[in-house]
């Protein structure tokens, strides 16, 4: 089991570290998109898409990695005050009676729509758009699968800590 959940984090950590390479980029494109609307009074359509659909795409392949760093937003009115049971007990039955049950219902549901756009090749409906609107539909895919797979190790995690095995965190 160890060895699934250290697969697991070192896919989203390396997903995780891609796509902070990928900001620089993104900050690029934002300077680019503002300086050419408002210095030089030009716009452009499938710069401004390629900007919003880099910020879209990094969140949605990033978030499994802020899961795995325990970076996400938690309200935490108890949660530093327990036990590493009472936090492994919280974790463990947040991940599934909370965030499984979301990725399961997200997924669902943008399945059938990613499914076609992707057999369509949709493209964007802006006129100069990008011809990849496909692909931003399967990344929402993407996010619940690597979500999903990262709470089963944290799941596992929390399970080892409130076993007291070796080892737990």
């Amino acid at each position: 089991m160890d060895h699934l959940v250290d697969g697991i984090d070192r896919l989203n950590e390396f997903i995780g570290r891609a796509c902070a390479w990928l900001l620089l980029p993104m900050v690029a494109l934002a300077f680019a998109v503002v300086a050419l609307r408002y210095v030089a009074n030009v716009g452009y359509p499938w710069l401004s898409e390629a900007f919003v659909w880099l910020n879209g795409g990094i969140v949605l392949l990033a978030a499994a990695d802020v899961l795995r760093t325990d970076q996400h937003v938690r309200v935490d009115l108890f949660f530093r005050r327990l036990s590493p049971q009472g936090r492994a007990a919280v974790d463990f039955f947040g991940v599934w009676l909370l965030l499984m049950p979301m990725v399961g219902v997200i997924g669902y549901l943008a399945w059938p729509t990613a499914r076609f756009s992707a057999g369509i090749l949709e493209r964007s409906p802006t006129p100069d758009g990008l011809p990849l609107l496909w692909v931003m539909k399967l990344l929402v895919v993407a996010f619940c699968a690597l979500v999903a797979l990262q709470g089963v190790g944290l799941s596992a995690r929390a399970w080892r800590t409130l076993r007291g095995s070796k080892g737990a965190s």
